[in-house]
C-alpha cells in the first residue's frame, strides 16, 4: 500500500512533472482475416479494426479525465501483415497499408503498428513482399508503422534480411525527401522483438496473443529527474546505491498508475488487459527528457564518459521497480534514447557530446537501440545495413532487445539539421564512418549463427 506521503508525491508527479500515460495500445488479431482475395482481406480488416477500436479514444479520454491522468496517445497494433497477407504481392500489400491507415483514421488513433515481418531465421515469400512494400506503404500513409525482426539470440542474424532493410530504409527516405525522410521514423529493425510493445514504431500483436488486448505504455523521465534532484538537494552525500533505490520506488509508483488506467480501459472495452511497459520515453519538451537525468546524476551531458554506467544504473532500477509493482510488466520497460525526440539528447548531438559510436555503445544497456538517429542522406544502403548489423549483434550476443530506427536525410550532410515535427522532434545529423562506401562483408549474406549460450539453455 502507498503511504499518504507517497500518494501526495504521485499527485505532484501528475501536476508538475510530466507524468502521463504515454500510450494505450489496442492489439487486434487479424489472422482470421487472411485471404488470397485482396478486397475480401481489406474489408475484413476494416470491419475488425472498427469493431474493436470504435470506442477506444472515447474511453481513454473519459478515464483520463476521471483520474486527472492524461492518456496522450491512443494506438492500435495488429498481427504481422506478412503473415496475414502472405498470399499477396507487394503492390497488394501497399493497398492493404492504405486500408490500415483509413481504419486508423476512422477510429481516430494516432498510429497503427503491425506492418511487420519476422525474418530472423529466413525470408518467406510473404515476408519478402512485405519488405519490398514498406517504402511505398510508409510514404503513402500517415499513421502506419512498420517493424521487421531480423535477428534473435536463438536464431542468429539473418544478413540477407539486414541488407534488404538497408535498401528499404534508403528508399523510404528518398520517397519522403521533401519531409527529411520522415517515412523512416515509422520503421524499426529489431533483434529479439517482444510481442507486446505498446510504443511505436515497433508495436505489433504477437502470434500467441488473444483476439484483442490492451497494453499500456507509461513514461516518466521528468518524474525520475525531479526525484533525483530533490533527494540530492536534501542529502548531497547520497551514493549511487541509494539513488538506485530511489529510482526503483519512483518506477513502482509510475507503474501502478499505468496499470490502474490500463485495467480500467480494458474493463470498459470488455477486452483483456495485457501489460504495462514502463519505458522512459521522452518528448521534445523541457522537463520530459531522459538526457536531463544524466545531468542530475552529475554528468556534463549524455555522451561523455560515464554515460554507459549511468544508463545501466537507470535501466536496472526502472526494470526492478516496475517488476515489483506489477506482475504484468512487459514490452521493453527501461530507458529509450531517441535522439530527435529528446530535446536534451538532440542538443548533445548538436554540441558534439554524443556520436553514433557512443550511441551504439550505450545500446548494450538501454531498452532499445539506435533510435531516431539522423544520418547523412548520401549514406549507402551497404553502410546502413552494416550499422543495423552491428546493432543486431549487440542484441543477439547480450540476449536483449535492440533496434535501429535510422533516418538518412536526403540532400543533407553531417552537421545539418533535420526537422520531423511534433513528438518526432528535430536533430543534428550525425557523421557516419565510410558513409558512401561499399561493404563486401554485408553483401556476403547468409546467417550469422546464434551464440553458443543460446544453444545450451
Amino acid at each position: 500500500m502507498l503511504t499518504d506521503r507517497e500518494i501526495i508525491s504521485t499527485l505532484e508527479m501528475l501536476e508538475s512533472e510530466n507524468l502521463d500515460v504515454r500510450t494505450v495500445t489496442l492489439g487486434i488479431n487479424l489472422l482470421d482475416c487472411a485471404s488470397h482475395d485482396v478486397n475480401k482481406l481489406k474489408n475484413k480488416i476494416q470491419s475488425r479494426i472498427t469493431h474493436f477500436a470504435k470506442h477506444l479514444v472515447t474511453v481513454c479520454d473519459k478515464i483520463g479525465q476521471k483520474y486527472g491522468i492524461p492518456v496522450v496517445n491512443k494506438r492500435i497494433a495488429v498481427s504481422p501483415m506478412a503473415v496475414v497477407g502472405a498470399a499477396l504481392s507487394s503492390s497488394q500489400l501497399i493497398d492493404v497499408s492504405k486500408t490500415l491507415d483509413a481504419a486508423a483514421a476512422q477510429v481516430n488513433v494516432d498510429f497503427i503498428g503491425g506492418f511487420s515481418a519476422l525474418v530472423e531465421k529466413g525470408i518467406a515469400r510473404g515476408d519478402r513482399a512485405l519488405i519490398e512494400a514498406i517504402p511505398h506503404a510508409l510514404s503513402a500513409t500517415d499513421r502506419v508503422c512498420a517493424s521487421v525482426n531480423v535477428a534473435s539470440t536463438r536464431a542468429g542474424i539473418n544478413m540477407d534480411a539486414v541488407l534488404l532493410m538497408g535498401n528499404a530504409i534508403k528508399q523510404a527516405a528518398e520517397l519522403t525527401a521533401h519531409r527529411d525522410g520522415i517515412a523512416c521514423a515509422k520503421l524499426c529493425v529489431f533483434a529479439n522483438i517482444p510481442q507486446d510493445i505498446p510504443f511505436m514504431a515497433g508495436a505489433y500483436l504477437g502470434i500467441g496473443e488473444a483476439d484483442a488486448v490492451i497494453n499500456v505504455g507509461v513514461s516518466g523521465p521528468g518524474v525520475v529527474k525531479k526525484a533525483i534532484d530533490r533527494a540530492l538537494e536534501s542529502n548531497p552525500n547520497l551514493d549511487l546505491g541509494r539513488i538506485s533505490e530511489l529510482i526503483k520506488k519512483t518506477a513502482y509508483k509510475v507503474t501502478r498508475v499505468g496499470e490502474l488506467i490500463g485495467r480500467e480501459v480494458a474493463e470498459n472495452l470488455n477486452i483483456r488487459f495485457g501489460v504495462v511497459d514502463l519505458s522512459l520515453a521522452p518528448t521534445p519538451h523541457v522537463g520530459d527528457s531522459v538526457g536531463e537525468i544524466f545531468q542530475s546524476l552529475g554528468l556534463l551531458s549524455i555522451g561523455v564518459p560515464g554515460t554507459t554506467a549511468a544508463l545501466a544504473l537507470l535501466n536496472d532500477a526502472v526494470k526492478k521497480g516496475g517488476a515489483f509493482a506489477s506482475s504484468k510488466v512487459g514490452g521493453l520497460s527501461g530507458a529509450f534514447i531517441p535522439v530527435s525526440e529528446d530535446l536534451n539528447i538532440s542538443e548533445a548531438a548538436r554540441e558534439g557530446y554524443i556520436s553514433l559510436e557512443k550511441l551504439e555503445a550505450i545500446t548494450s544497456v538501454c531498452s532499445v537501440g539506435l533510435d531516431m538517429v539522423a544520418i547523412p542522406g548520401d549514406t549507402s544502403e551497404d553502410t546502413i545495413a552494416a550499422i543495423i548489423a552491428d546493432e543486431m549483434a549487440i542484441g543477439v550476443i547480450n540476449n536483449k532487445t535492440t533496434a535501429a530506427r535510422l533516418i538518412p536525410v536526403p540532400g543533407k550532410r553531417a552537421g545539418d539539421s533535420a526537422y520531423f515535427g511534433g513528438l518526432l522532434g528535430q536533430s543534428t545529423i550525425l557523421p557516419v564512418n565510410n558513409a558512401q562506401g561499399a561493404n563486401h562483408f554485408i553483401r556476403l549474406g547468409g546467417l550469422i549463427p546464434a551464440p553458443i549460450h543460446s544453444l545450451t539453455n
